[in-house]
């Protein structure tokens, strides 16, 4: 009998995986690329921003090559390239250049490159559920582990060709190792030294691929010395293995310091508006209720958006009142009150990290609800513990979580930043005439931005005979050298449909009429100007 359940404890365990697992890997290509995706792309296939063709006019086709596979590099190669051009550590992408290795050559390499993410957010339902079964029951670890494979907040995570789920999945890890260590201490009353080992290693390869890594490394110190202060422990041997630990992380995080230290004033990392008195506060109240149901609002008529707005209150205000009953009952309970502490504490010290970032460098994080990946792992595993046994909430949890990756599966929810698919079919407006794209940049996030149209642009046109052409013109001191250099191309053939791309533009800066080459004048179509995140404007070219 107690064979049968275990049997199907982990027949109910393998079930939630694959559910998982279909979840992440459906429509895996579905969506375009954004800009930060097409980031991932250059360095993961051992490139750098040098390799692209700037301040030339080039087709579209060319894309093909551009994101090609550039075989021989090392991680020292990709490391170099990420410390001169980008903000991020290397480990994630020299990864990802070693995955991106083994399927030579590159077919469906979109897919291929999200393909990774979205299997290390597939581990990390496995890992949950180790986090929750130690540190409460094999219940609280099935509960647990269905909770994280159908949030559409984890498996939109898992879908970005982005460092996110490797680093949620070492902060799970991390988390698991820390449970550990609590209990050891104040259950076991031992030490052992390969679980300190473990949990140190695995902060240590986090802080490589992520600096928000970091927040979660201090929230987890601050948890366990507030634990060992709040039972008063006083064993210096307890005390010392934490203080050694510790070094060794700090330690092992010397070699790449200084670039971290250099990455931090980057210009890359002052595109965050400053906060906006309380917004903050609705905003991570908002992002955590995406953490459980995420209907479509974005670009939906008004009635549909306001109902599934209304649908979505109503269900977090339901399950929050059930969470917060349940969380409650496990911290009045002596079995179950340490670990609770663990996790809560893990999670609040992040979130009064992300506040302290906010108010003290003015720049506003909760308003991209993807860096919350650094807290999910115990804002999951507490939300699936609370729930289970409160009736009908922990089901209906898992149910609006299938729906709503359902939605995030056809691109109605979790839309890509800037809609590449949308900006491409507003360029293919009138697919029998040859086009230009022209893109103004001042830096390389432009220019990826612009790679992402063409790379959406290239998937409607896959098959035209009709010229497509792509271009990237440094606007520095001002939009006039884009004007400049257009002017000085060679011949171009009339009619000819020229989008201008340019950050930073008001709609009224764009000139009335701009000369592609000494013999072909465009003029501004004035119902053709669009603006999603950064302004584009249609000029028709005619003899």
């Amino acid at each position: 009998m107690i064979k049968q359940k275990v049997y199907l404890h982990y027949l109910i365990l393998l079930g939630v995986i694959l559910v998982g697992a279909f979840l992440r890997f459906w429509n895996l290509d579905f969506k375009p690329l954004w800009m930060d995706e097409v980031i991932t792309a250059i360095f993961s296939l051992g490139k750098n921003y040098k390799d692209l063709p700037l301040d030339k006019v080039f087709p579209l086709t060319n894309l093909t090559d551009i994101f090609s596979y550039q075989s021989g590099k090392s991680c020292h190669d990709i490391a170099a390239n990420l410390a001169l051009q980008s903000t991020h550590p290397p480990l994630f992408f020299c990864t990802m250049y070693t995955w991106l290795g083994w399927w030579q050559p590159l077919k469906n390499w979109i897919a291929e490159l999200r393909f990774l993410p979205a299997l290390f957010g597939v581990a990390t339902v496995f890992v949950i559920y180790w986090v929750n079964r130690i540190a409460f029951s094999p219940q609280a670890g099935l509960a647990a582990a269905a909770c994280m494979a159908v949030s559409p907040f984890a498996v939109y995570l898992s879908q970005e060709a982005r460092h996110y789920t490797l680093p949620m999945l070492l902060i799970s890890l991390a988390l698991l190792f820390l449970v550990k260590i609590q209990q050891d201490i104040f259950r076991h009353q031992r030490i052992r030294v390969w679980v300190w080992g473990c949990w140190a290693i695995v902060n240590s390869i986090s802080l490589y691929v992520h600096y928000f890594c970091i927040l979660a490394l201090v929230a987890q110190i601050a948890t366990l010395v507030s634990l060992l202060i709040w039972q008063k422990v006083r064993r210096r041997q307890i005390w010392l293995t934490l203080i050694l630990s510790i070094t060794g992380i700090a330690v092992s995080f010397v070699p790449w310091l200084m670039v971290m230290l250099h990455h931090s004033k980057r210009s890359e990392t002052g595109w965050l508006e400053a906060p906006q008195h309380v917004a903050p506060l609705y905003q991570t109240i908002i992002n955590w209720l995406l953490m459980l149901i995420a209907f479509p609002v974005e670009q939906q008529p008004i009635v549909n958006a306001a109902i599934s707005a209304v649908f979505m209150l109503l269900c977090g205000v339901w399950f929050v009142c059930e969470a917060i009953k349940g969380l409650r009952q496990l911290l009045k309970n002596p079995d179950t009150q340490l670990s609770t502490l663990t996790l809560l504490g893990f999670t609040a010290c992040v979130v009064l990290e992300f506040f302290a970032i906010i108010y003290l460098t003015q720049k506003d994080i909760t308003v991209v609800p993807r860096y919350n990946f650094v807290y999910y792992p115990g804002f999951c595993a507490l939300l699936a513990v609370s729930l289970l046994g409160r009736g009908k909430a922990f089901p209906a949890v898992l149910v609006v979580g299938i729906v709503s990756c359902i939605f995030l599966n056809f691109n109605l929810v979790f839309q890509k930043p800037f809609q590449p698919e949308l900006v491409a079919r507003n360029f293919n407006q009138e697919p029998s005439v040859p086009l230009m794209v022209v893109v103004g940049y001042s830096d390389y996030q432009d220019v990826a931005l612009g790679l992402s149209f063409g790379l959406a642009l290239q998937q409607i046109k896959s098959n035209s005979l009709t010229p497509y052409n792509l271009a990237f013109f440094d606007k520095k001191p001002n939009f006039q050298a884009v004007i400049d250099k257009l002017a000085q191309l060679p011949t171009q053939k009339a009619p000819l449909n020229l989008w201008v791309v340019a950050s930073g533009l008001r709609r009224r800066d764009f000139p009335q009429q701009i000369n592609v080459s000494s013999q072909l004048s465009c003029n501004k179509d004035e119902k053709q100007y669009y603006r999603i995140g950064i302004p584009y404007q249609l000029y028709r070219c005619r003899n």
